[in-house]
């Protein structure tokens, strides 16, 4: 069953080819179908499309196909095209013709967009409580491991003293940036294109203020060739968003298995939290990690992908549209599979203590040793000569204090500060 019938079928490998994915990739927006033809019939009805009698035997139909995709038990059958069909050709089974009016005044255009973005909605919180989730985890390791030196790095070179404080409170602090990049695209999807029909409007008097209140939308999408527009802009949104935490995470997963190494060891795990090596009995292997990075890698090629796909498209529909699905329905789903992993890891890593004792550390203190003269009142070049010589005569020997106390330092992480930010944008998605 196709909604587009004019009684001929086209050919088997053209709707192989053309339909592609979608019967699959359509089960995760059956239940967002649902909703938005809900809200439609409610708004026809009030301008006159569709009698009360109509609508009370159409919602509660809808609403038992919704109870069916709740339990599992949906399903877009052989031979018909997209959820949307499968929707209206439940409803024309079991109700006869008055199924066949919920399309009055749309279009599969504007059906697919609200469907998407509605989806995208939810998808975009599930991300956000999967940050907020490992944000929490970092902060409490921070303030758990404030005091803990580790070496500072630049250009992979021992640099100056840091802290396990600030390591994990960096990578919550990039959290809140990534954030209002989740922000923005959800303020992006959360536009109402329903009413745009297939980009150009319709003639009947479709009451647009109402199915936006009924979706819980913002705002609907003004201008309804702007509407179709955003198509490819949504998606580029949300790929951004998800590429952006991905970056972070990608990056953190680096950094754990630097540390986990041997040559530094600064972190570690339990045996069953490692894997092992079929010939080298010693090993414990940061898979989890690795795949981690690896899939977070991936995932920030997808803006590329969308950009790619879209850049040269004409006005209006394209099919080509369609093939974002496939890039971004896998792609949240992969990336809240990563933040729940970080954050379970996490749970359980194990923070080496006295790392900067061990003497290949001395010279992380240059830069402290040349504070502290200063401080007793030696000019800056001055101190920064003394010490210099001192290294390259090989008699410099370490004051191993560390007093850093201003806004952000190792004595003064400010976690509070960071935590205010990230509950802050997450009350802009509640």
């Amino acid at each position: 069953m196709k909604l587009w019938n004019k009684g001929f079928e086209p050919d088997k490998e053209i709707e192989r080819f053309t339909v592609g994915q979608d019967r699959e990739l359509d089960l995760r927006l059956a239940k967002y179908d649902v909703e938005g033809s809900m809200a439609h019939i409610r708004m026809l009805e009030s301008i006159g499309l569709l009698t009360k009698e109509e609508l009370d035997i159409l919602l509660p139909a809808l609403q038992d196909i919704a109870d069916e995709i709740e339990r599992g038990e949906f399903r877009i059958e052989e031979g018909v095209e997209d959820v949307h069909s499968q929707v209206e050709f439940l409803l024309t089974s079991r109700l006869g013709d008055v199924g066949k009016k919920i399309h009055s005044g749309r279009s599969r255009n504007d059906q697919v967009l609200v469907d998407l973005k509605l989806f995208f909605r939810d998808e975009l919180k599930k991300i956000s409580a999967g940050v907020e989730q490992l944000f929490t985890r970092l902060i409490e390791l921070s303030e758990k491991h404030k005091d803990k030196l580790m070496p500072g790095y630049t250009h992979l070179q021992v640099a100056m003293p840091s802290s396990f404080g600030l390591w994990f409170g960096a990578y919550a602090e990039a959290l809140t940036d990534d954030m209002q990049m989740l922000i923005a695209a959800y303020n992006i999807a959360n536009q109402n294109p329903l009413g745009s029909a297939a980009g150009y409007g319709s003639s009947f008097p479709l009451d647009r203020e109402m199915t936006t209140e009924l979706l819980h939308f913002e705002r609907p999408h003004y201008n309804v060739v702007a509407a179709q527009m955003s198509r490819g802009k949504t998606e580029r949104a949300v790929a951004n968003a998800i590429a952006t935490i991905a970056s972070t995470l990608g990056h953190l997963a680096m950094d754990v298995c630097m540390w986990m190494c041997n040559n530094f060891s600064f972190v570690s795990f339990p045996d069953e939290l490692t894997t092992g090596s079929s010939i080298m009995p010693h090993k414990k292997n940061p898979d989890v990690f690795e795949i981690m990075r690896g899939k977070c890698n991936r995932l920030q090629s997808i803006p590329n992908e969308i950009a790619l796909l879209t850049g040269n498209l004409p006005l209006g529909y394209n099919r080509d549209l369609q093939l974002m699905k496939d890039i971004l329905f896998p792609a949240s789903t992969e990336l809240i599979d990563c933040l729940n992993m970080a954050t379970y890891m996490l749970g359980e890593i194990r923070v080496k203590d006295n790392i900067l004792d061990d003497p290949r550390y001395d010279y992380i203190f240059t830069v402290e040793d040349v504070n502290r003269l200063v401080l007793e009142g030696m000019p800056f070049r001055d101190a920064y000569k003394k010490v210099g010589m001192e290294v390259q005569n090989g008699t410099y020997k370490p004051h191993r204090g560390v007093h850093h106390t201003h806004l952000g330092s190792i004595g003064n992480p400010a976690n509070d500060h960071i935590a205010a930010k990230m509950h802050s944008l997450q009350q802009q998605l509640k």
